[in-house]
Protein backbone atom coordinates (compact mmCIF):
# COMPACT_ATOMS: atom_id res chain seq x y z
CA UNK A 1 0.00 0.00 0.00
CA UNK A 2 1.36 3.39 -1.04
CA UNK A 3 1.78 6.00 1.71
CA UNK A 4 0.18 9.30 0.78
CA UNK A 5 1.56 12.35 2.53
CA UNK A 6 -1.28 14.43 4.02
CA UNK A 7 -1.80 17.81 2.41
CA UNK A 8 -1.04 21.02 4.24
CA UNK A 9 -4.07 23.21 4.94
CA UNK A 10 -3.41 25.45 1.93
CA UNK A 11 -2.93 22.44 -0.33
CA UNK A 12 -6.16 20.90 0.93
CA UNK A 13 -8.02 24.18 0.31
CA UNK A 14 -6.57 24.40 -3.22
CA UNK A 15 -7.61 20.82 -3.97
CA UNK A 16 -11.13 21.37 -2.60
CA UNK A 17 -11.47 24.62 -4.56
CA UNK A 18 -10.28 22.94 -7.77
CA UNK A 19 -12.81 20.12 -7.36
CA UNK A 20 -15.65 22.54 -6.54
CA UNK A 21 -14.89 24.76 -9.54
CA UNK A 22 -14.46 21.73 -11.80
CA UNK A 23 -17.87 20.41 -10.67
CA UNK A 24 -19.46 23.77 -11.43
CA UNK A 25 -17.84 23.99 -14.87
CA UNK A 26 -18.59 20.36 -15.77
CA UNK A 27 -22.20 21.13 -14.90
CA UNK A 28 -22.12 24.16 -17.19
CA UNK A 29 -19.88 22.99 -20.05
CA UNK A 30 -19.67 19.21 -19.81
CA UNK A 31 -16.79 16.86 -19.08
CA UNK A 32 -14.55 18.38 -21.76
CA UNK A 33 -14.25 21.66 -19.88
CA UNK A 34 -10.89 23.38 -20.20
CA UNK A 35 -8.41 22.51 -17.45
CA UNK A 36 -6.89 25.95 -17.86
CA UNK A 37 -10.27 27.56 -17.16
CA UNK A 38 -10.70 25.39 -14.07
CA UNK A 39 -7.29 26.47 -12.76
CA UNK A 40 -7.95 30.14 -13.54
CA UNK A 41 -11.40 30.12 -11.88
CA UNK A 42 -10.00 28.25 -8.85
CA UNK A 43 -7.32 30.91 -8.49
CA UNK A 44 -4.43 28.48 -8.95
CA UNK A 45 -1.83 27.95 -11.63
CA UNK A 46 -1.91 25.10 -14.10
CA UNK A 47 1.03 23.49 -12.29
CA UNK A 48 -0.92 23.47 -9.02
CA UNK A 49 -3.89 21.82 -10.72
CA UNK A 50 -1.60 19.17 -12.23
CA UNK A 51 0.20 18.63 -8.93
CA UNK A 52 -3.15 17.63 -7.39
CA UNK A 53 -4.54 15.84 -10.46
CA UNK A 54 -2.15 14.11 -12.83
CA UNK A 55 -4.75 13.93 -15.60
CA UNK A 56 -8.17 15.18 -16.66
CA UNK A 57 -9.42 11.71 -15.80
CA UNK A 58 -8.23 11.93 -12.20
CA UNK A 59 -9.87 15.34 -11.77
CA UNK A 60 -13.15 14.12 -13.27
CA UNK A 61 -13.04 11.09 -11.00
CA UNK A 62 -12.60 13.37 -7.97
CA UNK A 63 -15.53 15.53 -9.14
CA UNK A 64 -17.72 12.45 -9.62
CA UNK A 65 -16.82 10.85 -6.28
CA UNK A 66 -17.25 14.16 -4.44
CA UNK A 67 -20.69 14.65 -5.99
CA UNK A 68 -21.79 11.13 -5.03
CA UNK A 69 -20.43 11.62 -1.50
CA UNK A 70 -22.40 14.86 -1.16
CA UNK A 71 -25.58 13.16 -2.38
CA UNK A 72 -25.08 10.31 0.07
CA UNK A 73 -24.40 12.74 2.93
CA UNK A 74 -27.59 14.67 2.15
CA UNK A 75 -29.60 11.45 2.19
CA UNK A 76 -28.01 10.33 5.45
CA UNK A 77 -28.70 13.68 7.10
CA UNK A 78 -32.46 13.49 6.55
CA UNK A 79 -34.14 13.44 9.99
CA UNK A 80 -37.05 11.21 8.99
CA UNK A 81 -39.66 13.74 10.08
CA UNK A 82 -41.39 13.93 6.68
CA UNK A 83 -40.36 10.74 4.85
CA UNK A 84 -42.28 11.43 1.63
CA UNK A 85 -40.90 14.95 1.23
CA UNK A 86 -37.37 13.89 2.16
CA UNK A 87 -37.46 11.08 -0.41
CA UNK A 88 -38.81 13.40 -3.12
CA UNK A 89 -36.24 16.13 -2.40
CA UNK A 90 -33.35 13.66 -2.47
CA UNK A 91 -34.54 12.04 -5.70
CA UNK A 92 -34.77 15.51 -7.21
CA UNK A 93 -31.22 16.30 -6.02
CA UNK A 94 -30.00 13.08 -7.65
CA UNK A 95 -31.88 13.78 -10.88
CA UNK A 96 -30.56 17.34 -11.14
CA UNK A 97 -27.00 16.22 -10.34
CA UNK A 98 -27.14 13.53 -13.02
CA UNK A 99 -28.75 15.82 -15.61
CA UNK A 100 -26.27 18.65 -15.05
CA UNK A 101 -23.07 16.64 -14.92
CA UNK A 102 -23.45 15.58 -18.48
CA UNK A 103 -20.93 13.22 -19.88
CA UNK A 104 -19.09 12.81 -16.58
CA UNK A 105 -19.63 9.08 -16.11
CA UNK A 106 -19.13 8.44 -19.84
CA UNK A 107 -15.88 10.43 -19.80
CA UNK A 108 -14.62 8.34 -16.91
CA UNK A 109 -15.46 5.11 -18.71
CA UNK A 110 -13.90 6.10 -22.03
CA UNK A 111 -10.94 8.10 -20.79
CA UNK A 112 -7.31 7.16 -21.35
CA UNK A 113 -6.97 5.70 -17.85
CA UNK A 114 -9.56 3.08 -18.80
CA UNK A 115 -11.64 2.88 -15.63
CA UNK A 116 -14.11 0.02 -15.62
CA UNK A 117 -17.82 0.48 -15.03
CA UNK A 118 -17.38 -1.11 -11.61
CA UNK A 119 -14.70 1.43 -10.66
CA UNK A 120 -16.88 4.35 -11.75
CA UNK A 121 -20.22 3.02 -10.63
CA UNK A 122 -21.55 4.22 -7.33
CA UNK A 123 -24.91 2.51 -7.61
CA UNK A 124 -24.39 0.48 -4.44
CA UNK A 125 -23.68 3.60 -2.37
CA UNK A 126 -26.70 5.38 -3.80
CA UNK A 127 -28.93 2.35 -3.29
CA UNK A 128 -27.80 2.06 0.33
CA UNK A 129 -28.79 5.61 1.24
CA UNK A 130 -31.89 5.58 -0.93
CA UNK A 131 -33.11 2.35 0.70
CA UNK A 132 -33.30 4.13 4.07
CA UNK A 133 -35.40 6.93 2.58
CA UNK A 134 -37.65 4.43 0.76
CA UNK A 135 -38.12 2.32 3.89
CA UNK A 136 -39.16 5.39 5.90
CA UNK A 137 -41.58 6.57 3.22
CA UNK A 138 -42.99 3.06 2.83
CA UNK A 139 -43.46 2.68 6.61
CA UNK A 140 -45.32 5.98 6.65
CA UNK A 141 -47.57 4.78 3.82
CA UNK A 142 -46.29 7.64 1.67
CA UNK A 143 -45.33 5.60 -1.39
CA UNK A 144 -46.87 2.72 -3.29
CA UNK A 145 -46.08 -0.59 -1.59
CA UNK A 146 -44.65 -2.03 -4.80
CA UNK A 147 -42.21 0.87 -5.38
CA UNK A 148 -38.71 -0.44 -4.82
CA UNK A 149 -35.47 1.37 -4.19
CA UNK A 150 -34.18 0.10 -7.54
CA UNK A 151 -37.33 1.36 -9.32
CA UNK A 152 -36.90 4.85 -7.92
CA UNK A 153 -33.19 5.00 -8.74
CA UNK A 154 -33.93 3.83 -12.30
CA UNK A 155 -36.73 6.41 -12.60
CA UNK A 156 -34.48 9.28 -11.45
CA UNK A 157 -31.62 8.20 -13.73
CA UNK A 158 -33.86 7.69 -16.77
CA UNK A 159 -35.41 11.12 -16.36
CA UNK A 160 -31.98 12.72 -15.89
CA UNK A 161 -30.51 11.04 -18.97
CA UNK A 162 -33.56 11.93 -21.08
CA UNK A 163 -33.22 15.55 -19.98
CA UNK A 164 -29.46 15.93 -19.97
CA UNK A 165 -28.50 19.62 -20.05
CA UNK A 166 -32.01 20.59 -18.89
CA UNK A 167 -32.22 20.24 -15.10
CA UNK A 168 -35.43 22.29 -14.87
CA UNK A 169 -37.28 19.89 -17.15
CA UNK A 170 -35.71 16.90 -15.41
CA UNK A 171 -36.90 18.22 -12.06
CA UNK A 172 -40.41 18.94 -13.38
CA UNK A 173 -40.76 15.50 -14.99
CA UNK A 174 -39.51 13.77 -11.82
CA UNK A 175 -42.04 15.68 -9.69
CA UNK A 176 -44.76 14.74 -12.16
CA UNK A 177 -43.73 11.08 -12.00
CA UNK A 178 -43.68 11.13 -8.21
CA UNK A 179 -47.12 12.73 -7.87
CA UNK A 180 -48.71 10.92 -10.81
CA UNK A 181 -50.70 12.32 -13.69
CA UNK A 182 -54.10 12.21 -12.06
CA UNK A 183 -55.44 15.52 -10.71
Amino acid sequence: MEHVKPLRADGRRNRERIVAIAAELVGRDGAQVSLEEIARRAGVGSATLHRHFSSRQSLLEAVFRDGVAQLCARASSQPGEDPAAELAVWLEDLTIYTATHRGLAAALLTGPDGLTAEEVCSTDKLLDVLSVLVARASSAGAIHARATTEDLLMLANAIAVANEDDPLTASRVLRLALTGIRP
